[in-house]
Parts: C-alpha cells; structure tokens; sequence
C-alpha cells in the first residue's frame, strides 16, 4: 500500500478533533492529580494514625493494578451500584485517581526535603498549622518537585489512548475510527503517532529547563 498524501489531509481534520479530546483528558485529569496529589501528600503528614494508614493503604493499591482495570471499573461496574459516568468523565477520574497516587509520592518528597529548621522555626512563631503549610512549607516543596509533576504530566499525555476501551476517541481513537471507514490505517495511524511526538518532545525539553533552573539536574 503506497503513501497517499491526499487521503492524509481529508483525514486531518477528523485526527484533530480527537487531539482536543487527548488535551481536555490530560489537562483535568493533571488539576485532578496535583491537587489530590497533594491532600494525600499533607492527610499522610497529619499526625492521624489511622487516617496516615488509609492514605497509605489507598496510594499503595491504586499504584499497584493498572490504570486499564481501573477504567474499567470505573466505566463498567460503577453503574452496578448506581453511578454511571460518560466515558469523558470515567477516564478523567482514572487518570486523575492513578496519577494522583504518584503525585502524592512526588509532593511527599519535597516536603520531607523541607529543612527540619523550617518546621521548627514556624512552631518558634506560634504560626497557624495551614499558615505554615501555605507560607513556610508549600512555597519551598513545589518548586523542588515542578520537574517530576511535569513527567507524570507527559506520561499521562501518552496513556491517554488507554480512554479507547471506554469509549473515548481521543487521538488514537479518532485515527483508528478514521481508519476503519476506508480500511486503511497507515496514514491515521501515522499522524496520531507524529502529533504524539510533536507535542511530548517539547514538553520533555521544558520538564529539563525545569530541572536546570531549580538545580535538579548538573
């Protein structure tokens, strides 16, 4: 089967379509991960033995099934108890609620890179526990973890066409749909893996400036 330049462009417009789809996962489902992310990183810090272990307990078994069976459960079994998501929403919260797991971790080591001095100077200055956390702690924690955040940012980006088994035509989805009308998939396919490419490759270059100007990286 030879190249067809023609059959490429008539199929762009369908392939871009799904590339919106692939940015509106990625992006709520990064807001959904650094935020959560987080809550886990502070809720395991919280000096509540019990609610440090659940956190705990919920970090470790999200991390450890993969992010497939998740979307499954969330899209597919779900509505056995009564709550049915579109396929949109189902794969945001997966990847949200997987990548949420790592993020924690990430947020969890900056925070204990924190000088211990830090804690006990805000503790000196009687300053309020969510004081401390937003003023003294946060400010000092994130930017250390900015390069890793942006990682997970990327490999979420690149997982996005695990939303195909729910439903969801996003970049991949939409060059296989294309593909199947004509049976002819090696344009499609291309482009989708092409866009892929042009979009990672330069937010990998951001994530090393990123390392670069917070001294992450020599």
């Amino acid at each position: 089967m030879s190249w067809d330049w023609d059959y490429l462009w008539k199929v762009l417009p369908s392939v871009l379509e799904g590339l919106l789809i692939t940015f509106e996962a990625t992006v709520l489902g990064a807001l959904l991960a650094y935020v959560l992310g987080l809550v886990f990183a502070i809720l395991r810090r919280s000096g509540i033995r019990v609610l440090s272990w659940v956190i705990w307990l919920i970090v470790e078994f999200v991390r450890s099934t993969p992010l497939l069976v998740q979307l499954f459960f969330l899209f597919f079994v779900l509505p056995q108890f009564g709550v049915t998501l579109s396929p949109l929403v189902a794969g945001v919260l997966g990847l949200g609620l997987h990548y949420a797991t790592y993020t924690s971790e990430v947020y969890r080591a900056g925070i204990e890179a924190v000088p211990k001095g830090q804690w006990e100077a805000a503790v000196a200055l009687s300053l309020p526990r969510a004081r401390t956390w937003l003023r003294v702690i946060l400010p000092q924690a994130i930017p250390r973890v900015l390069p890793a955040l942006g990682n997970y940012t990327i490999s979420m980006f690149k997982e996005t066409p695990l939303l195909l088994a729910i439903g969801v035509l996003d970049l991949a989805g939409a060059a296989f749909e294309v593909g199947s009308l004509n049976f002819r998939y090696v344009e499609p396919l291309t482009l989708a893996g092409v866009l892929f490419l042009v979009l990672s490759y330069p937010a990998s270059l951001l994530v090393r400036f990123l390392e670069r100007r917070f001294g992450l990286s020599r």
